[in-house]
């Protein structure tokens, strides 16, 4: 397997923390998306990473459809509960993950794609208030407990920190290592394992 991506990506990143976290063996290849010359496309009609490319020749994308299908592939670690409620509280907390770094993403675009004069600070707003109240909803949901959900690590766990990870990469001004402590433990926590620590955003 391939998988086409960047180091920045928290959604890239998330699918390489599953991979070393379920020992699968897979290459690497960066993309720069936004290059004039990218070949993406080629791989996803969509034009975004990650994107993973089978032995087959045939490609999966948007980080959880691929993460999920990881999970299937080998019994160990297994991340994701196969059904249930359980099954659904993982993929909330996937989502309220994912959908603060999307509201992050948009701001970010919307400063550094679109000439000052077009940026519409509204927006931003609106964004920056997602963001917030997402960190505040996973700050609530997480409490005092060790995992996000049960007693072991899963994609739940993965998918926080690799969001809480890209803003301190990219908005060092949101102070959520402050605001939030019990997520702070659970993001230094994290971050002592092996799988974190060879994916940093850069």
């Amino acid at each position: 397997m391939k998988l086409i991506g960047s180091l920045a990506s928290p959604f890239v990143r998330k699918v390489r923390v599953v991979l070393a976290e379920k020992k699968l063996e897979c290459d690497l290849i960066l993309e720069n998306v936004w290059a004039a010359d990218t070949a993406i496309q080629e791989s996803n009609p969509l034009g975004k990473v990650p994107c993973l490319v089978m032995e087959d020749g045939g490609s999966m994308f948007d980080s959880r459809v691929i993460v999920e299908y990881l999970d299937t592939l080998t019994p160990v670690g297994k991340l994701i509960p196969a059904n249930g409620r359980g099954r659904a509280e993982i993929k909330c907390w996937e989502a309220l993950a994912d959908g603060v770094a999307d509201a992050a993403i948009l701001i970010r675009l919307e400063r550094t794609q679109r000439p000052p004069e077009l940026q519409s600070e509204a927006w931003v707003t609106r964004q920056m208030q997602k963001v917030n109240a997402g960190l505040k909803s996973m700050s609530s949901g997480l409490g005092e407990a060790p995992f996000c959900s049960g007693n072991h690590l899963t994609l739940a766990d993965i998918s926080v920190v690799c969001t809480l990870g890209w803003l301190s990469f990219r908005f060092p001004e949101i102070d959520w290592r402050g605001d939030y402590p019990n997520l702070l433990k659970l993001f230094e926590k994290m971050s002592e394992r092996a799988s974190f620590k060879d994916s940093l955003p850069e």
